[in-house]
């Protein structure tokens, strides 16, 4: 399965450096990428990886973690030294979280992908990070260029109105193009987000679209007990992140229903909430959302984990996620061997606030579970099969596939490329998708 990574516009497609001690690996990413349009460099070992960056530009490097001499998180610190600019990717074939944390501190690194590989997830993941550093690069120089334009604008002549209302014509133009640039650094940053707390669900099918579930309804609870927009989005992230501390948990553990977990396998599937705050702690704008990740398993009565905090010691957000996460949980056989219904789920909520949970977030969320306080109205949209498509059309809802892989965000403008990216995976897949838009203009 591949998905085209060709720049429609005939722009270079990127300089991409893959380093690994195993050469059918170094031939299976030239494979793939080369069919893309990019120009591929191959490196059997960190020295000699490190050699090549030495005499050229590149923009992304993916290293392999175990390798003979210098593994793969040593390669990438060093690489981050002397090519701070080049995005960084780890292939990793075993599930050791204390190496992954201790490579993603070091070196700074964008992702990591376990081997084996699915192609079309590494394509989408290869282009989305070089999307990224595209804008990011724009960003920069719109910074640079206003900050420029600034100093000029200080040194005109106060006598020299014509010009001046010239250079503020210019500046405001500037201005409007890094904000525009800035938002859209935002949505792609989200974007990420979403497929990064999506890969904890690619383990099991019962997974899918728990998070998304979860973070819906966390955001629904904040904002029924008056939290603020930052607030009700940072409860909103930490509800698409709050299992990513489970990444690297053997299948039978998470197979596992809580209920039924031995004494060892429990003290191991309690680390999950530390271990999460730790893989999102390199990026600081995560820091809060981290925070509630930590601590949403602990229990208003303080006998939960990691810390036994108690009552309002618990920050609000995570006393909600503890409400949204156990819910969808009991519906899904994640805590007990049965699943039960929505009406069982929220009876046993219900019935364990003082205890378990905070009574004042089961009252909001039971106002919420019970639709007297109405989900948000959803903006008017068009639901189109792939085939009747147009570039400009707006997304209005995320697209994912059946097995519960985010494959477009909400609120992406399409691009004929994109369209055709759509279409490819449609097939390949052998699955019908109907995409929800909102033609640009349109009423709400």
């Amino acid at each position: 399965m591949s998905t085209s990574a060709n720049p429609g516009n005939g722009k270079q497609a990127g300089v991409i450096l893959c380093v690994d001690d195993e050469p059918h690996i170094l031939s299976a990413l030239r494979r793939l990428f080369r069919a893309q349009g990019y120009e591929i460099l191959t490196a059997g070992g960190g020295r000699e990886g490190l050699a090549m960056l030495a005499g050229r530009q590149v923009d992304l490097i993916i290293s392999d973690m175990r390798m003979p001499e210098m593994d793969g998180a040593q390669f990438l610190e060093r690489a981050r030294q002397d090519h701070p600019d080049a995005l960084r990717i780890l292939l990793t074939g075993y599930a050791d979280v204390a190496q992954i944390i201790g490579a993603v501190n070091r070196g700074e690194i964008y992702r990591y992908i376990t081997k084996p590989w699915d192609d079309t997830e590494m394509l989408l993941l290869v282009r989305h990070a070089l999307e990224r550093r595209e804008l990011e690069q724009e960003k920069r120089r719109l910074e640079d260029l206003t900050r420029r334009q600034n100093e000029q604008l200080r040194e005109l002549n106060q006598g020299l109105e014509a010009q001046v209302a010239k250079r503020t014509a210019q500046l405001k133009a500037t201005h409007e193009s890094l904000v525009a640039s800035h938002e859209k650094l935002k949505r792609s940053f989200l974007t990420s987000i979403r497929v990064f707390s999506g890969m904890i669900e690619l383990r099991g099918p019962k997974l899918a679209g728990h998070s998304r579930r979860v973070a819906d309804l966390a955001r629904r609870i904040a904002q029924r007990m008056g939290m603020n927009a930052q607030e009700m989005q940072q409860v909103f992230v930490a509800g698409l992140l709050h299992d990513i501390g489970k990444i690297g948990m053997p299948d039978l553990l998470l197979d596992t229903p809580v209920a039924m977990m031995t004494g060892e396998q429990l003290n191991q599937y309690k680390l999950y909430p530390a271990r999460g705050q730790q893989i999102l702690m390199p990026l600081e704008d995560l820091a809060e959302a981290a925070a509630l990740v930590r601590a949403h398993q602990e229990r208003f009565d303080g006998e939960g984990f990691p810390d036994r905090l108690a009552g309002l010691d618990i920050p609000l957000g995570a006393r909600i996620l503890a409400v949204a996460s156990d819910y969808d949980n009991l519906q899904i056989g994640v805590l007990a061997r049965n699943p039960m219904s929505r009406e069982q789920a929220a009876g046993l909520v219900h019935d364990r606030r003082g205890s378990r949970y905070d009574p004042a977030v089961v009252a909001a969320f039971m106002e919420v579970a019970t639709g007297r306080v109405p989900p948000p109205e959803a903006p008017p949209d068009r639901p189109l099969k792939v085939a009747v498509l147009r570039p400009g059309m707006r997304t209005s809802r995320d697209l994912i596939t059946r097995g519960g892989q985010l494959l477009l965000s909400a609120d992406h403008v399409l691009t004929e490329r994109m369209i055709a990216q759509i279409a490819d995976y449609e097939k390949s897949a052998n699955e019908q998708f109907v995409v929800h838009v909102r033609i640009e203009g349109e009423a709400g």
